[in-house]
C-alpha cells in the first residue's frame, strides 16, 4: 500500500533563466513542469549527491525544471508510488528496484548513485557473537532493503537461514527492539549500525566482509516519464557528476551537511560514508558488478519473479565507458 503519509512537497527549485531556447534539449527541459523525485529516509532532502546538489545550487543551474520531494519509509513504498504514476525518479536501494523491474514494470537504470554500502548485523547486548548461533533466533531487518538482502544471503551461506527467522523492523525501532530483547540481531544500515556500535551494541558482522553482498544505491526512472523526457539522464547525471567532484574537493563541509540532516555525529558519518562509494561516472563497473550479482541472488531465492539483461536496464549507457 502506498505510504501516502509520505507524500508531501518538501522543496521546489524555481527554473533557470540564460539557457538557449534555440536549443532542442533545453526546449525539451523546459517543458517539464515538475520533477517529481521520492527518496528513502527520514531527512528533508536526500543525504546524498542530489541533496548536496541541491544545497549548493548545483542542481538548480543543471537542471531547469521544479522538483519536488517525496520522502518513503522503505523501498516498496516508493515503487507503489512509481507503479501509480506519482514519481518521475526513485532514488533507493538495489533491491527494491531490481524487484520492480522484474516484475516486469517498465524502468530504466538512470544512474548508479553510490555503492559498497555497508550493512551491519547488530547484536543484543549479551546476546549472540556470531552468525552461527542466531540459528533459531529471530532476527530483524527492513524488509525489501539493501540490508534484507545481505541477511538473507548471509545467513544463506551460513547454512542456517531455515531455521533463522526474519522479521520486518523499520529501522527506527531497531534499537529498542534490541534493548526489549525482542529480536537476537538486527541487519542496520550504515549510519544507525555504525551508531549502534559507538552505543556499545556488538557487530557480529559486515556486509563489506563478503564480497557482493554490499548495497547498492540507483537512481531509476519510468518509460513512459523516458519518452516524454528523454534529456534528463544526462542532465541530471552531469550535475550529479558536478556535485561528486564538489563534495570530494570539499568533504568536510559534505561531513558537517550530512551530520546536520541527519542528526547522527559526524565522527558516524565519517565512518558509514565513505567518498570512494562515489563515481563521477554514472555506471562504475564494481557498482554494476554488484547490481548483477544481487540480481542473481533475488532470482534464485524467488524474491525477484523473472530475470533480466542487466544491459537492457541501463539507460543509454556511453559505449567504452570505463571507471
Amino acid at each position: 500500500m502506498l505510504y501516502r503519509t509520505a507524500f508531501s512537497l518538501i522543496c521546489m527549485l524555481l527554473l533557470t533563466t540564460g539557457c538557449n531556447q534555440s536549443s532542442d534539449s533545453s526546449r525539451a527541459i523546459a517543458k517539464t513542469s515538475i520533477l517529481r523525485v521520492g527518496y528513502i529516509g527520514a531527512t528533508k532532502i536526500p543525504v546524498g549527491p542530489f541533496g548536496w546538489a541541491m544545497k549548493r545550487g548545483i542542481l538548480a543551474r543543471g537542471l531547469p525544471a521544479k522538483v519536488t520531494l517525496a520522502q518513503f519509509g522503505n523501498g516498496p513504498d516508493l515503487n507503489e508510488a512509481l507503479v501509480a504514476g506519482q514519481l518521475d525518479l526513485g532514488i533507493y536501494g538495489d533491491t527494491p528496484a531490481i524487484i520492480l523491474r522484474a516484475r516486469g514494470f517498465k524502468t530504466r537504470l538512470i544512474r548508479i548513485n553510490q555503492f559498497n554500502s555497508n550493512a551491519w548485523l547488530v547484536t543484543k547486548k549479551n546476546g549472540p557473537r556470531s552468525v552461527a548461533e542466531l540459528k533459531g533466533q529471530i532476527v530483524a531487518t527492513q524488509k525489501g532493503s539493501y540490508m534484507h538482502r545481505y541477511l538473507l544471503g548471509l545467513l544463506d551461506a551460513a547454512g542456517i537461514a531455515k531455521e533463522t527467522k526474519v522479521i520486518h523492523l523499520a529501522s527506527r525501532d531497531a534499537q529498542s527492539a534490541l534493548e526489549r530483547g525482542d529480536i537476537a540481531a538486527y541487519a542496520a544500515p550504515d549510519e544507525l549500525g555504525a551508531l549502534l556500535k559507538s552505543q556499545g551494541y556488538p557487530v557480529i558482522d559486515e556486509a563489506i566482509h563478503h564480497p557482493g553482498l554490499a548495497g547498492t544505491s540507483v537512481i531509476v526512472s519510468t518509460d513512459n516519464f523516458l519518452a516524454q523526457q528523454p534529456d534528463i539522464p544526462q542532465k541530471l547525471n552531469q550535475v550529479l557528476a558536478a556535485a561528486i567532484k564538489d563534495i570530494k574537493a570539499h568533504s568536510q563541509d559534505y561531513y558537517k551537511f550530512n551530520a546536520q540532516i541527519t542528526g547522527y555525529p559526524i565522527a558516524v558519518v565519517k565512518v558509514s560514508y565513505t567518498l570512494n562509494q562515489l563515481s563521477e561516472n554514472p555506471f562504475p563497473e564494481p557498482g554494476l558488478q554488484l547490481l548483477e550479482g544481487t540480481k542473481k541472488f533475488l532470482v534464485s531465492q524467488g524474491l525477484a519473479k523473472s530475470d533480466f539483461k542487466l544491459a537492457n536496464w541501463v539507460f543509454d549507457k556511453p559505449k567504452g565507458q570505463s571507471d
